[in-house]
């Protein structure tokens, strides 16, 4: 180490350099994004949930609109969601009645493979972000451009799910997760429009109970559980996350500047 140069300076400590194998984060202008420990299992859930939700949990982001995507086009298709809702009233013959097969059988590979990929990636990531925080490299904590600027901080895991749940992507805006956001409210405006959910509250309000139900698309409306659930479940998560990693940010940071380089605790004897 140079004479006169006894700690790194913070540009040396929260900045990519590219040298590292391996970061646990990555601080940009669009969002935060980080490696971290989930449960394989719950992340597969996700996937059989809704196809594609699994991957956006691990910031796939390509791969998981792709099979969201796909989920969409081939479910409408194939009138998965209102073979459901029949199946829901006990009207098995009337399920088996809508349901094209030409579709259906196209939909079932990808729905497999959308739960083992998110599984394996799950299980794959998790052993990257044990070598990664061995590793301890540095990385960016502070990011700014013309497009905006973000940067790590605490926030609130409970408004984050509130946010949620007044509006899928809002939560996600909350912690500046933007591309999710932005997907997340762009399908959400799709699913209104096609399920005329808000004319059947309008005509609810009226006390027009008989034609607010009959105005209601069930086929579309059956996507709304698994977005308004899969927003709230990821903004919770992802606060959380990088509450963490703000947290061990600042015990570095603190560390590499405040703390003395010989500084060790010493084990005492016990008093009796």
């Amino acid at each position: 180490m140079e004479e006169g140069r006894l700690r790194p300076s913070s540009m040396d400590i929260y900045s990519n350099d590219n040298t590292a194998r391996r970061y646990i984060a990555h601080v940009s202008i669009f969002g935060t994004s980080q490696i971290h420990l989930r449960n394989p299992y719950i992340i597969a859930w996700w996937s059989a949930a809704f196809p594609g939700f699994g991957h956006l949990l691990l910031a796939k982001y390509h791969r998981g609109y792709i099979l969201f995507i796909w989920e969409i086009i081939v479910n409408i298709n194939a009138h998965v969601n209102l073979a459901m809702v029949y199946s829901f009233q006990g009207n098995i013959f009337m399920a088996k009645e809508v349901l094209d097969t030409r579709w259906l059988l196209m939909y079932i590979p990808v729905y497999l493979f959308a739960i083992w990929d998110s599984y394996r990636s799950t299980v794959d990531l998790n052993t990257i972000y044990i070598l990664a925080d061995h590793e301890d490299h540095r990385f960016n904590t502070f990011s700014i451009g013309a497009f905006g600027m973000n940067y790590l901080d605490k926030r609130s895991p409970v408004f984050a799910i509130i946010w949620s749940l007044f509006a899928p992507g809002l939560g996600q805006l909350y912690v500046h997760r933007t591309i999710t956001a932005f997907f997340l409210i762009f399908w959400n405006v799709i699913f209104l429009y096609f399920s005329h959910a808000l004319e059947a509250v309008s005509l609810l309000f009226l006390g027009e109970i008989q034609e607010s139900t009959s105005v209601i698309n069930s086929e579309w409306l059956l996507f709304f559980p698994s977005i308004y659930g899969f927003a709230a479940y990821d903004s919770y998560v992802n606060t959380v996350e990088n509450n963490k990693l703000y947290e061990k940010t600042q015990r570095k940071y603190l560390k590499d500047h405040y703390q003395a380089p010989g500084f060790q605790i010493l084990k005492g004897q016990k008093v009796k």
